[in-house]
């Protein structure tokens, strides 16, 4: 086995999956409330040397994304650690930091998907409905104002790094990060809720190109590497010929 080969050869396949996750990245860099991943490298040896690098695991970074203003009657953000739980229509639960929810005709929270929130009733003649920092929902009725129709909690987890991505901005729980601890909004080391807000991409074009100026450069350096062994081979094979 050529080692040198090899070690470039490694290399380059390592940066090919460190552009694929980047290219990741960029597609989502509008969603709301997406989370960017990155890539982690271990070192390959046969167990006295190096011989290369490989890709070990991509991670999600669940640094705050900007908080802007939303255009939706019931659009919500998480300032900080936590995760909205919601119930989807097959009954499974997920955790997401996507807040746009819409009032169903049954007085629950939804988002797009018909995701439900869970802990909030709204009734028919509810009007000026608010959340407040702490998650506690309020509005008026017919027959009296500031009524409480809910509370929102948050769900936080012991390693939310070890969250399983299920595609999108939504996550499910693993053994890895534990169960999912609902606590109150601003409590306990949770984060609190922004109403009428709305969490953008954590992910920034101008950081993602850097990385991908990287990732190309050390392409390049890699296959030359490539190149340059595969020559020094076919002149040692011919040096064995004659």
């Amino acid at each position: 086995m050529n080692k040198a080969m090899y070690a470039a050869a490694s290399g380059m396949a390592a940066e090919q999956a460190k552009l694929d996750v980047i290219a990741g990245n960029l597609a989502n860099s509008d969603a709301v409330a997406f989370k960017g991943s990155a890539m982690e490298f271990a070192e390959l040896t046969d167990g006295s040397q190096a011989l290369g690098t490989t890709p070990r695991s991509s991670y999600i970074r669940f640094d705050q994304g900007k908080l802007v203003k939303g255009g939706g009657p019931f659009d919500l953000a998480i300032e900080g650690t936590g995760f909205f739980t919601v119930r989807r229509p097959d009954g499974e639960t997920v955790y997401t930091r996507d807040g746009r929810f819409e009032r169903a005709s049954d007085g629950s929270l939804r988002s797009a998907d018909g995701d439900t929130l869970p802990g909030v009733k709204l009734p028919a003649d509810a009007s000026n409905v608010g959340v407040a920092a702490n998650g506690t929902v309020t509005g008026d009725t017919g027959k009296r104002k500031g009524e409480t129709f809910g509370h929102i909690a948050l769900a936080l987890f012991a390693a939310p790094d070890a969250l399983r991505s299920l595609g999108g901005t939504a996550f499910a729980a693993t053994q890895a990060s534990g169960p999912a601890k609902m606590t109150p909004a601003g409590a306990h080391g949770a984060g609190t809720l922004a109403f009428g807000m709305l969490e953008k991409s954590n992910v920034s074009i101008m950081t993602e190109m850097m990385e991908i100026l990287g990732a190309q450069r050390a392409f390049e350096a890699n296959s030359k590497g490539v190149q340059a062994a595969d020559e020094m081979q076919r002149i040692a094979n011919n040096i064995n010929r004659s």
